[in-house]
């Protein structure tokens, strides 16, 4: 580097440190300044061995000052590092880092979504002699240096779909799978097919990706990071971030800020901290594998030294994947634990030691091993009071339903199966041969219409009917087994669709008792308590808890939490936001999770999952449909950390799992319901409905319009613009929702089958 260039170098590297630390490190700032200003004053005035002594003496005392700041960095700088223009990008990494590529889909803002980028990669390696190129597809979110047109990372639906289309295409090909999270968040939109459902749709998918996945973060934010980083292995920059918020939003819910109003940055700060939001505070919960180190205060593109330990890490972590899958590779897999501990020689590096292909049985341990990875993920950040006692008796009644699943479904079933089917083939040739046989006779006994009238009626109802219920009965005629509290109050209550329908106002008992909460001129919904739909919906006395001893609780300690989960306890009865129950509906069994919105806003953390994945293992090992009740969630509850966005993947691998075994999983949304619970284990299910009263989407109007700028209209996430964008299959009347669900069961499962 010449010294002209050289200057500039460390100009560029002030200019950095200034915009990390913003008004912090003064003192050391202003002697940085000083000295570099020295340096230029008398620069001119050097011969070129001076100009040399000079600029490297003064870049030993950058060196010096950046190791020393690099010490004192706190969470939020190193969220100023990872969103800093001169940060490493993808780009940057498959030119350094693998031997050859090809991008797919893109020419800078000629994109469908330059947000996201692919590219077909290749790295060179030796086996002995021979040279082996090694394929593998590299998905991830491309920021650029300061290219305002890659929207900062942020994807939008249809860059997750790109991403998905190759992640199968990759599938296809037998050849593995390296993401890269630089992202603040996905773009909250819900254009078809929508933020939130594109995201559970990458989720779903990639649970199931019969090919390693390696993840790679540097800027994890909530949904849009987990939208392509449900992986085998989990690698993280030490500079980076992975979180359910970012520092700024977790500061605007905790500071209850108003629209236009900023947060403090001591707030910021201070939320950052509490988050645990950094790579070591994220090995230590569990949920990445280990950490990429980075050169002080971050990896920018000239740390040639840092893309070098990074190819390393993830060629290992992919020979690693594949080695444990393959069944043979004792010496193999200690060379890598060696190379683990031991830095090599660059050619020691691109030594190959396996090749990157799995057979069929291979990769279905490969899957079975990533649903283990992330179920155990968490379960420790849920408080759980059952004594030893109880729990021993929960463990062996599941025991007991494994067993006796395994002997009814997986051995008597099939070879009932086998049985039958052969007999239908029996039955039907010899139908054939009947039919051939008796149809002179059956022409002779039609023409003197021996046959009963009644008896062919009662044929054909027979066939076209799935039971014999009627829709009176269903809509128990306006009694409710609950009538609202609401109903006791004597008043008049105004629709807020008066103005357009001119609907007159409704006396408080009418409305919220026979009504049903239901404007009798619009059908507006107003809403109703989760009991309501408990009594209502499900037969009486058919309710049965289970796990209500899992109870929320606050694992990183976050300031104000455990007084707010306490309030939330006592006014609400509950111990977290998800109740889980069997029930019945006109005696069809079924298991329930039903998410609360009165309790944190129906928030999801750790225990709302582990009750969730435990209910759908319930309802999967006892043979039953599986029901999501939203009566309302406002997403992931934030003061759990990664700790409640890791319950996406988990969730959705639970609920993969159960549809897989042939389950039949359906949801129902009421209110308002958002966020990650709607962008994975909510949003895959693919039978989906909406109460009238409900408000479906992956942020509401406030997030949307503070990230985005835009200002969208008011009916922008109601269930008519779900339904317009593919998110839900129907709309219920609450009022209907007995009926409608039974309808649902009986069509969608079979009156007795529920299993395929």
């Amino acid at each position: 580097m010449d010294t002209e260039k050289k200057l500039q170098h460390l100009q560029e590297r002030l200019t950095y440190i200034k915009d990390i630390f913003a008004n912090k490190q003064e003192e050391g700032v202003r002697l940085l300044e000083s000295r570099l200003n020295e340096t230029k004053e008398r620069y001119n005035g050097l011969s070129p061995e001076q100009k040399k002594e000079s600029l490297d003496t003064l870049e030993e005392f950058f060196v010096f000052m950046e190791r020393k700041f690099e010490t004192e960095l706190t969470p939020m700088d190193k969220v100023r590092i990872v969103r800093h223009p001169q940060r490493i990008t993808l780009r940057d990494i498959l030119e350094n880092v693998y031997d050859n590529y090809t991008e797919i889909g893109s020419l800078e803002d000629h994109s469908i979504d330059p947000a996201v980028l692919i590219a077909r990669a290749y790295v060179t390696r030796k086996q002995g002699k021979k040279t082996i190129n090694q394929a593998v597809m590299v998905i991830g979110h491309e920021k650029g240096h300061g290219e305002e047109f890659r929207n900062g990372g942020s994807a939008k639906p249809w860059g997750n779909a790109k991403a998905l289309q190759y992640m199968k295409v990759a599938e296809t090909e037998n050849i593995p799978i390296h993401t890269y999270v630089f992202t603040p968040g996905a773009f909250p939109i819900e254009d078809t097919p929508g933020a939130a459902q594109q995201i559970a749709r990458n989720l779903y998918e990639m649970s199931n990706l019969k090919t390693p996945v390696i993840a790679v973060f540097s800027e994890g934010g909530s949904g849009g990071a987990e939208a392509i980083a449900l992986s085998d292995r989990r690698l993280m920059f030490s500079h980076g971030y992975y979180s359910v918020i970012s520092p700024e939003g977790g500061a605007a819910i905790e500071g209850r800020l108003k629209a236009g109003e900023r947060a403090s940055s001591e707030l910021i700060e201070k939320c950052a901290m509490n988050l645990n939001i950094t790579a070591n505070d994220n090995l230590r919960l569990g949920y990445i594998d280990s950490i990429l180190e980075e050169p002080d205060l971050g990896a920018r593109t000239y740390h040639y030294e840092f893309f070098r330990s990074l190819r390393r890490e993830v060629l290992r972590a992919t020979d690693e994947v594949y080695l444990s899958n393959r069944g043979l590779g004792l010496f193999r897999g200690m060379i890598l634990r060696r190379r683990r501990k031991h830095i090599r020689e660059a050619e020691d590096l691109d030594v190959c030691l396996v090749r990157w292909n799995l057979s069929t049985a291979a990769k279905e341990r490969l899957v079975m091993k990533r649903h283990r990875k992330f179920l155990k993920m968490s379960r420790n950040a849920t408080i759980d009071s059952r004594p030893v006692d109880r729990k021993l008796k929960s463990f062996f009644h599941e025991l007991s339903w494994d067993i006796g699943s395994m002997f009814k479904y997986d051995i008597m079933r099939k070879q009932q199966k086998r049985i039958s089917y052969a007999l239908e083939e029996i039955e039907a040739e010899a139908r054939v041969i009947t039919e051939k046989v008796s149809s002179p006779w059956r022409k002779l006994l039609q023409s003197v219409n021996l046959k009963n009238t009644k008896q062919k009626e009662d044929e054909a109802r027979m066939l076209t009917e799935l039971s014999d219920w009627t829709m009176e009965e269903q809509q128990r005629g306006g009694q409710w087994s609950y009538v609202s509290p609401k109903s006791t109050e004597d008043k008049a209550v105004s629709c807020p669709n008066s103005h357009v329908y001119g609907c007159l106002d409704s006396w408080a008992p009418d409305l919220y008792g026979e009504f049903a909460g239901v404007c009798s001129y619009c059908g507006h919904h107003f809403p109703m308590e989760y009991q309501w739909y408990m009594n209502n919906v499900f037969d009486a006395g058919s309710i049965f808890e289970f796990n209500s001893e899992l109870e929320a609780g606050n694992p990183l300690k976050f300031p104000g939490l455990d007084e707010k989960l306490a309030e939330a306890k006592k006014r609400t009865g509950l111990k977290s936001s998800c109740i889980t129950f069997e029930a019945r509906i006109n005696d069809i069994k079924l298991v329930v999770a039903l998410f609360v919105g009165t309790f944190r806003g129906g928030s999801v953390g750790a225990a709302e999952g582990e009750k969730f994945i435990r209910a759908a293992e319930r309802a999967r090992k006892k043979r039953m449909p599986f029901l999501a009740y939203v009566h309302g969630t406002a997403g992931i509850r934030i003061q759990e950390g990664v700790n409640g966005v890791i319950q996406m993947p988990r969730c959705t691998m639970a609920v993969r799992r159960y549809i897989d075994a042939g389950g039949l999983y359906l949801v129902v949304y009421d209110t308002h319901s958002y966020a990650g619970p709607v962008a994975s284990f909510l949003g895959c299910s693919p039978y989906q409905f909406g109460i009238r009263s409900a408000n479906i989407g992956f942020a509401g109007h406030g997030v949307i319009t503070e990230t985005t700028g835009l200002q969208i209209p008011p009916h922008y996430h109601n269930v008519f613009k779900a339904m317009d964008r593919g998110h839900i299959q129907g709309i219920w009347d609450r009022r209907e929702a007995r009926f409608n669900l039974q309808q649902a069961l009986l069509t969608m499962g079979g009156k007795n089958l529920y299993y395929r």
